[in-house]
């Protein structure tokens, strides 16, 4: 037997091997972190948080009808203070929004152009002691408007997802604690109205047993209903918000923690079943 030609052959296999390994893997390009990216665009695409706002900022258009002039007068009040945060409770949400748009385009394989939605941010917030906002929520959303600014500027170069997720996890931490935290206030501002508009009904309707008062009777018992049911429906979705908002915190908190690992089986599983509850939530606040 001729071992040099066995050799040769054997060392020509070896190469050739070796080389169609190489050549496929170089087609299949780099690994998209595909749950990374469906976390990330659910946590992008939850909703509920920008209606929730915006019915806390129109509070006093609903329980005005229903108001005695002394409590409108304080109710003015609290609408122009209401007012007045609206806007920077918003931002909060854009800004983490932009965020895990960002953090699913480094995920995938292709590059999206976001750079318009950075205008979109404002100009910063500003701490408010009745509102909750403290000087460190205005500090993460600097430092995260800062870090998208510098990412989509670049058009995403030398930045990938784990150095997205280690340099932005505080940040988006905090924001989202903010948006928790504006979330029950947006509920526990919902709980005075309904106490409020369906306490007048409460009082009323049991002292007016003229006949002549009968069709009015009625028609206030139908309105009774209507904004009942408004209100419990609206509890639901407060309810959905805090959940939704709750998984996005801690579906980042685990990438955090799994840093280098972020293709490892448990952290895939656990993003998967934060982005399924995710889009199941989603689901119930369109409904």
């Amino acid at each position: 037997m001729d071992f040099r030609r066995l050799s040769s052959r054997c060392s020509f296999l070896l190469l050739l091997a070796c080389a169609l390994l190489l050549g496929g893997c170089a087609s299949n390009g780099p690994v998209s972190l595909a749950e990374v990216r469906d976390f990330a665009d659910a946590s992008a695409r939850l909703g509920g948080y920008g209606e929730l706002s915006r019915r806390y900022r129109d509070t006093y258009e609903r329980e005005q009808p229903y108001l005695s002039p002394a409590a409108d007068r304080i109710a003015k009040e609290n609408d122009a203070r209401r007012r007045a945060v609206y806007d920077d409770f918003v931002s909060i949400q854009k800004s983490v929004v932009l965020y895990m748009q960002t953090l699913g385009v480094l995920a995938g394989d292709a590059r999206y152009d976001l750079s318009e939605r950075i205008d979109d941010l404002g100009n910063g917030l500003k701490a408010n002691a009745e509102s909750g906002l403290q000087q460190r929520h205005v500090a993460a959303y600097t430092g995260l408007t800062r870090l998208l600014t510098r990412v989509i500027a670049s058009g995403y170069q030398n930045r990938s997802v784990e150095t997205m997720v280690r340099d932005g996890d505080a940040d988006v931490q905090v924001l989202l604690e903010a948006m928790i935290a504006l979330t029950r206030l947006y509920a526990k501002t919902n709980e005075n109205e309904k106490k409020t508009v369906l306490g007048i009904f409460d009082v009323e309707i049991p002292f007016s047993s003229r006949n002549a008062d009968r069709m009015l009777v009625t028609l206030a018992k139908v309105h009774y209903l209507n904004k009942s049911t408004e209100y419990r429906l609206v509890d639901k979705r407060y309810d959905a918000a805090l959940q939704g908002l709750t998984k996005v915190a801690l579906g980042h908190q685990k990438m955090r923690e799994h840093l280098n690992d972020l293709r490892g089986d448990e952290v895939r599983k656990l993003l998967a079943g934060y982005g399924r509850d995710l889009r199941n939530l989603r689901d119930s606040l369109s409904d």
